[in-house]
């Protein structure tokens, strides 16, 4: 008997026994359905932080006055250095204290690494309205103020119109650029209308000068329903906020990067009047760091996940092995025959061995459908592209192949061990 037979064999004993397949096939792939889902809704969140965190290019960074700290464990990532009184009286008073437009502009002024750019930002209200005539938004509308290289270091590209000039960056002049989604709330016909328009944007005038191009937002960020405006114009507008500036910087290349972070440090600390003793008093982010600050919190769902998914797959062998063993006692006289006939006892493992694999990959094939259509639903939500998480639907089939080998391993040998003559009698 060739193993095409034994192969065509076992087909289509699997499916003479449908129910009992099924529930097989179903405590299989349950184990399958939970590990794949969570890993595509990991992977499909890992996409969206990136585009809602990674403003800027890879080779960018900014600064700022305090760490984000995001910290889903409660725990202190803090380092356990040891530092000297004054040191620690120092970092005690000035950690937390916002970087001022002074400091930021002087930094600025100073900073003169090769190929780089400089730039301010403040962040101004957010959720308020914006209107045109009758035209107005809905209140989630997010105002941010910059200098004239705000819109390349955070990767924005103007559709209509122009960028900010210094003379309006030093005035603080009225004027602005649109997002798209905010643009074509006010101008729903042709948002290239929005050019030269006066809009009210939480009821003070300003006139617009560009129209921004989508590109594309998430659940955690819309990148079209903003609004921004000269940072001297937050400024004057908004003098009575605390707002901490914010310090980008970019280089032309990736490989230069750190050099750059670290000509940064030595430029801004004496702007923060810091002694050589003291510890800094300001944070260097990368463009990426927070998206993997978020990601390496999150990685202990797929460490969870995984545990999951080996106790459902440790239950799914043990019942696919007692369902193998039913199915050598129900056709025992069945054996007798095919070894009367000449079959080997290769040949009878090779048939019970096809079976277990092939019912255990019927629940992986289950389970991985299932898991990535039901953990794309996250991509919808958080508006990402489909995700399909390769190297762990490659993982889950090589596994139930192996629980499939493993859990019939012993029917397969007790029914090649059966006397041919004692099978047949078998009643």
């Amino acid at each position: 008997m060739t193993y095409k037979d034994s192969l065509a064999l076992s087909w289509k004993n699997v499916r003479s026994n449908k129910l009992r397949t099924a529930i097989t096939v179903v405590i299989m792939a349950l184990g399958i359905f939970a590990l794949i889902l969570i890993i595509t809704a990991i992977k499909a969140a890992s996409n969206s932080l990136t585009s809602s965190f990674t403003t800027m290019g890879a080779n960018a960074f900014s600064i700022r006055h305090r760490d984000r700290n995001i910290n889903f464990g409660g725990g202190n990532n803090s380092s356990s250095r040891k530092t000297s009184k004054s040191s620690l009286r120092q970092k005690n008073s000035n950690n937390g204290i916002p970087i001022s437009y002074e400091e930021a502009k002087a930094f600025k002024e100073r900073y003169h690494f090769p190929n780089s750019k400089v730039g301010i930002a403040v962040r101004g209200p957010s959720g308020i309205v914006v209107n045109a005539g009758s035209k107005k938004t809905n209140p989630d509308v997010n105002v941010f103020g910059g200098d004239e290289n705000y819109l390349e270091l955070n990767g924005y590209k103007i559709s209509y119109g122009r960028n900010f000039t210094n003379n309006e960056i030093e005035a603080g002049s009225n004027v602005c650029v649109l997002g798209v989604g905010v643009a074509a709330k006010l101008f729903p016909d042709n948002v290239a209308r929005a050019i030269d328009q006066v809009v009210n944007v939480d009821h003070i005038p300003f006139r617009v000068i560009a129209v921004l191009e989508d590109k594309g937002s998430s659940a955690f960020f819309n990148t079209s329903r903003i609004v921004i405006m000269p940072n001297n114009n937050i400024r004057r507008q908004y003098a009575t906020t605390k707002s901490s500036y914010i310090i980008a910087v970019m280089v032309n290349d990736l490989k230069i990067l750190d050099v750059a972070t670290g000509e940064a440090k030595g430029t801004f600390r004496p702007i923060r009047k810091l002694e050589v003793q003291d510890d800094d008093n300001f944070f260097i982010d990368k463009s990426d760091s927070i998206a993997q600050s978020l990601l390496t919190n999150l990685g202990f769902l797929e460490k969870g996940t995984i545990g999951i998914a080996f106790i459902t797959l440790i239950g799914a062998a043990i019942g696919l092995m007692n369902i193998m063993l039913v199915a050598v006692n129900e056709r025992t006289k069945e054996i007798g025959l095919t070894k009367a006939l000449g079959g080997t006892k290769k040949d009878i493992r090779s048939q019970f061995l096809f079976e277990s694999i092939l019912i255990s990959l019927m629940g992986a094939a289950a389970g991985i459908v299932a898991g990535v259509l039901v953990g794309n639903v996250v991509a919808i939500l958080l508006k990402t592209g489909f995700v399909v998480p390769w190297s762990w639907v490659i993982a889950a089939v090589f596994v139930c192949s192996l629980v499939g080998l493993v859990a019939g391993l012993y029917p397969a040998y007790k029914a090649s061990k059966l006397d041919p003559i004692v099978a047949l009698r078998y009643e």
